[in-house]
């Protein structure tokens, strides 16, 4: 009998099991692979978030970053990528390394630089999920680890200002927007009719800009004229994450029927029908992204 996991992370709002892409990431895996995760969200009611989130619990093994946890999926031979040849296995990583280098800063600024979106909906949206007293001070630290994380990567010659710092951030994750509608084209996931990796991560990306209601949603707008990654979004949400409340600390079972866990000897989950909804470490791409 396996040991159970569980997954430590951010709430959700705005009809998303998490607004935080690297949680996110990590669900959406979870059920495209058939990994039989209980879902514990951050309340206030519940425990402060210790670290960075979301963190992977199985006995007395504790794992903190997406890519590791990810990885310690696959030994528990829970493989979406059953299926993808050593091709597929190298685009997912190229794909990966761009979202992290076009879209991640868009979305740091979204969510935690642009004042009136900060103002209005991220700080005191995270400071209502985490205790007092460190609700009056782990948001405006979130805050300032995303600038210092977009001006580390961005900010060199020839941006020297915040403002053309800004500028090519949103260029860039527009560009990058634009490539994943390309690749995607009319297909259901990234390679063909079965999630994987990529179409985890994507979404977790995706999901919060398409989703959370901001005052200020240049990002939004953009994605929102890209339908096939509107569509991509919807169907993940409507076929995978029927969410339901159990209890008051907003406690999210993942939890999946044996006859759905898949190992690596056997293709992962595929959706047979789509309802169509109307309109961390230096060395991996995937372990670094959020503050």
């Amino acid at each position: 009998m396996a040991a159970p996991m569980e997954l430590s992370c951010w709430g959700g709002d705005w009809g998303l099991p998490s607004l935080h892409p690297e949680s996110l990431t990590v669900m959406a895996y979870a059920k495209f692979s058939g990994a039989p995760l209980t879902v514990n969200t951050i309340n206030k009611s519940w425990r402060t978030p210790k670290g960075d989130l979301p963190v992977l619990v199985s006995e007395d093994i504790v794992i903190s970053q997406p890519a590791k946890i990810l990885n310690f999926l696959r030994k528990q031979k829970y493989n979406a990528d059953y299926d993808l040849s050593a091709k597929q296995g190298a685009d997912t990583l190229a794909y990966i390394a761009l979202l992290e280098e076009k879209l991640l800063p868009a979305l740091l600024h979204t969510f935690w630089i642009e004042a009136e979106n900060y103002c209005s909906v991220t700080k005191p949206w995270f400071a209502s999920r985490i205790a007092f007293p460190l609700s009056l001070y782990l948001p405006g630290k979130m805050s300032r680890e995303a600038l210092n994380r977009i001006l580390l990567t961005k900010g060199g010659p020839p941006l020297y200002s915040l403002t053309e710092v800004e500028g090519q951030i949103y260029r860039d994750a527009k560009e990058c927007l634009n490539l994943l509608s390309k690749r995607l084209g009319t297909s259901q996931f990234f390679f063909g009719d079965t999630p994987t990796t990529l179409d985890a991560f994507v979404f977790g990306f995706l999901a919060p800009i398409y989703k959370v209601c901001f005052p200020r949603v240049h990002l939004q707008e953009h994605l929102k004229q890209l339908p096939n990654l509107c569509r991509f979004c919807d169907d993940i949400l409507t076929c995978y994450f029927r969410l339901t409340v159990s209890d008051p600390a907003l406690i999210v079972s993942l939890q999946m029927d044996d006859n759905l866990r898949k190992s690596p000897q056997h293709p992962p989950r595929k959706l047979t029908t789509l309802k169509l909804a109307a309109g961390g470490e230096e060395s991996s791409p995937m372990s670094r992204l959020s503050p």
